[in-house]
């Protein structure tokens, strides 16, 4: 569902701050003309501290984004950014703190699409549609602002980066080893593999078993991968079907597969676990090629990444993008610095430094980036050219719980759903309890209705 983006410059901060004047605030080459642009925007006379937050704070990341920081306070003096890494698991509770203690931070980054969907619902997020105008819409691939439109025909925010993040990742000298000839395509041929690939030591997959996000997203995807939905496109609960059975048989099926430790895995162990070699494949993001080449080299000629894959070939394969965002809360003292840092932020050389923190993990939501000679000379991209392509495939045309199919209504209570770990706890509860399948798929049907009422 695509929607045509006003191209009247927006006014921001009750300011008529067009790109052009963010460059000329920034003192940047212009980025079509690479024109020097040096009239510096001035703050006012009391000095700005910017608060930024994010859960993505690798090492590599931390440093592009210090030098980012530094070049946009050198263009507005008296102006001060100051970075706050949040976590994945906790940036609920502690966004739900900050509002209510009105200690929000002035801007935040890589947030899922759908959480920035229920805070706008919920009132505390500033429209974006400016921003989005400032940056260039023309320089977005097509679309790729469609999943932060909101209700009321607005933009909440925009994407920092496209995330593929259930890539199955394989091993292709274990695979050799056990015999195995093709990466699997459906469930059936890749528990077949993991199984002859678990030997030694090394188990098949790092599949989470733990009540926390992790859990909640990836079974999301074999729903889908089933040929199901958690609900349908107008929003009513669908969870109770064949396809969440079929998800869940398969997903116990494989925990024979997974490692001891798996009931506890979220994010980081999973990844670990295929980096470091305790899996022969892997459920991940981009990310692991940049923590092979530094932590594992001496698997790094082996690695590759297909779609995941789907219970058969009826079905066809899902992707689940997060879409990281840029948004700002309600309430920033410092709007207009704000929304001038927010459209920076996509600004090369800055946003490519950032990219390549992690080479294919955070995708360009810009096709002007993805086609920047200076992006696509890193040598991880170089030599990963193939799976870095279909990962930005996969992920362009991916989704989540806050925009399940293209037919779909945003769901503005995605955030809740996952941050109540009900989706996580139908996994414990059949996949590690026990319990009856058609009994916890209706307590869970109940739970989510009442989850959408609330």
């Amino acid at each position: 569902m695509r929607r045509k983006v006003d191209t009247n410059v927006s006014r921001l901060s009750h300011e008529r701050v067009s790109r052009r004047t963010i460059l000329k605030g920034a003192g940047l080459a212009a980025a079509a003309a690479g024109v020097s642009l040096a009239t510096p925007w001035r703050a006012r006379a009391d000095d700005v501290t910017l608060r930024w937050w994010s859960p993505q704070s690798s090492p590599g990341q931390l440093a592009s984004y210090k030098k980012q920081i530094a070049t946009f306070e050198a263009a507005h003096p008296g102006v001060k950014v100051v970075f706050e890494p949040t976590s994945d698991e906790g940036y609920s509770a502690q966004l739900a703190a900050a509002f209510s203690a009105k200690q929000q931070p002035d801007i935040i980054t890589h947030l899922p699409s759908f959480a920035v969907q229920t805070y706008y619902a919920q009132g505390l997020v500033e429209p974006f549609d400016d921003v989005i105008q400032a940056i260039g819409p023309d320089k977005y691939y097509p679309g790729a602002n469609n999943v932060y439109k909101t209700a009321d025909g607005k933009y909440c925010g925009t994407g920092i980066g496209n995330t593929a993040a259930d890539m199955l990742w394989v091993r292709k000298d274990l695979m050799q080893k056990a015999g195995v000839s093709e990466i699997p395509t459906t469930w059936d041929t890749l528990r077949a593999a993991c199984q002859k690939m678990q030997t030694g030591g090394i188990y098949g997959v790092p599949y989470p078993y733990g009540l926390n996000s992790m859990t909640s997203l990836i079974i999301i995807g074999f729903i889908h991968r089933a040929g199901g939905n958690i609900f349908s496109p107008d929003l009513e609960v669908a969870i109770n079907s064949d396809a969440t059975a079929h998800a869940l048989d398969f997903y116990k099926s494989m925990k024979e597969l997974a490692p001891p430790g798996a009931t506890n895995y979220s994010w980081g162990e999973s990844l670990t676990a295929f980096v470091s070699g305790a899996t022969a494949t892997g459920i991940y993001a981009g990310r692991v090629l940049k923590n092979v080449h530094d932590q594992n080299p001496a698997i790094a000629d082996f690695i590759t990444a297909t779609t995941y894959p789907t219970m058969s070939k009826d079905f066809p394969a899902w992707t689940f993008n997060d879409f990281p965002s840029i948004w700002i809360p309600k309430g920033s003292a410092h709007l207009k610095e704000a929304k001038l840092f927010a459209a920076f932020l996509l600004d090369p050389p800055g946003y490519i430094e950032q990219l390549l923190a992690a080479p294919g993990h955070v995708l360009p939501v810009l096709k002007t980036i993805a086609e920047n000679p200076d992006y696509l000379a890193d040598p991880i991209i170089q030599k990963y050219k193939a799976e870095v392509n279909l990962m930005a495939a996969s992920a362009a045309g991916g989704y989540n719980l806050g925009y399940e199919t293209a037919k779909h209504k945003p769901n503005s209570k995605a955030n809740d759903i996952i941050a109540s770990n009900v989706l996580a706890e139908m996994v414990g509860r059949v996949v590690i309890n026990g319990e009856n399948t058609k009994t916890v798929l209706g307590d869970t049907a109940t739970k989510l209705a009442d989850l959408m009422k609330g």
